[in-house]
């Protein structure tokens, strides 16, 4: 596949790993759902497969090239390039327009879920007893968790890397937020926010030839967690690609009707009438993290009145939808042009 790209689709490439690095980094949306509809999803998933022991012996054999060419390394790279330079360009302009217009940005990501239901389940024929209860199963377990309250933070070694080990399910599994997942198990701030602020202020000294931060104790904390919780999300990447790879070959009906049953599900993550509940201390007072923001704790979901925002907030809803399916345009003409 590496080889009889173009130009364009490597370009098209790297702008979907725009996507899903912008998608992955907010609480309630899953790059995973950017991978199915745009139409990589399989081959993203078999290419980090590709990451097992005969990768590892190709690599420290130094035989890069082979090592490269059998993990489907252009289209991996290109893919990791759009994640990485999203973080620090797209998700930045998004944390922008959240702040200003929350509700339409919802609205946005609201339309995109609807169009991805749609696209996914669209083409899915084989509706039984067994893809039927994979479906609901998968269902209850989406709507059960945009309703379950956070744990404290915790940043004990061994739960950052279990940490890191689920939230990465956000770029696999469509449907499943990783940043939503961290907020429930109480670590978003502590490993998106204050981990990454702590490496930015690294390389910035270190750029200026400033070698102080070796001595102070909670940057080196930081930075350690961020390693770990980095680990741990490189482990549960290969894990489960390895075990999503296993059971798209052998169960591809019963897994696609549930990662359906996980989207229909994290719409009541992306509800956009809702109130944010901010973390609040023993005397009520609001916690602020490392930025000295507020700290999302979780949210109250509640039906719109009829008025002019809530109008338009349906338009924003019909343009996500209207993405979602120039994605699937585009994902379908790739797929022909290849074939």
């Amino acid at each position: 596949m590496q080889n009889t790209r173009t130009f364009k689709d490597k370009i098209f490439l790297i702008l979907k790993g725009l996507g899903m690095g912008a998608a992955n980094k907010v609480p309630g949306v899953s790059g995973g759902v950017v991978a199915f509809v745009a139409g990589f999803y399989e081959e993203f998933i078999h290419s980090l497969k590709r990451v097992n022991l005969t990768a590892l012996k190709l690599l420290f054999n130094g035989r890069f090239k082979a090592f490269f060419f059998y993990i489907n390394g252009r289209f991996l790279t290109l893919l990791f390039f759009g994640m990485l330079v999203s973080y620090f360009s797209v998700s930045k302009l998004l944390d922008y327009f959240i702040k200003h217009y929350e509700l339409y940005v919802w609205s946005v990501f609201f339309g995109m879920i609807i169009g991805s239901i749609y696209y996914i389940s669209k083409d899915f024929k084989d509706w039984k007893t067994t893809t039927y209860i994979a479906l609901i199963v998968g269902a209850v377990i989406g709507i059960s968790i945009s309703f379950l309250d956070p744990a404290k933070q915790n940043d004990n070694l061994w739960f950052v890397f279990l940490c890191g080990i689920i939230s990465v399910s956000g770029m696999t599994l469509p449907g499943f937020s990783g940043s939503f997942i961290l907020i429930l198990l109480g670590n978003y701030v502590l490993l998106l926010v204050d981990a990454v602020n702590a490496l930015f202020d690294t390389f910035y000294e270190l750029v200026n030839g400033d070698f102080s931060f070796t001595n102070d104790a909670e940057r080196i904390r930081m930075l350690k967690v961020l390693a770990v919780f980095t680990l741990g999300s490189v482990v549960g990447l290969v894990t489960f690609s390895h075990v999503l790879s296993y059971i798209l070959k052998h169960y591809k009906s019963v897994t696609i009707a549930s990662i359906i049953g996980f989207i229909i599900g994290s719409l009541g993550v992306v509800w956009p009438w809702k109130e944010t509940i901010f973390k609040t201390n023993s005397t009520g007072d609001f916690v602020l993290d490392s930025r000295g923001k507020h700290i999302i704790e979780n949210y109250r979901r509640f039906l719109p009145e009829l008025n002019t925002e809530t109008y338009l907030a349906h338009f924003y809803i019909a343009i996500g939808i209207a993405i979602v399916l120039a994605l699937e345009w585009y994902g379908r003409k790739t797929r022909k042009t290849h074939a």
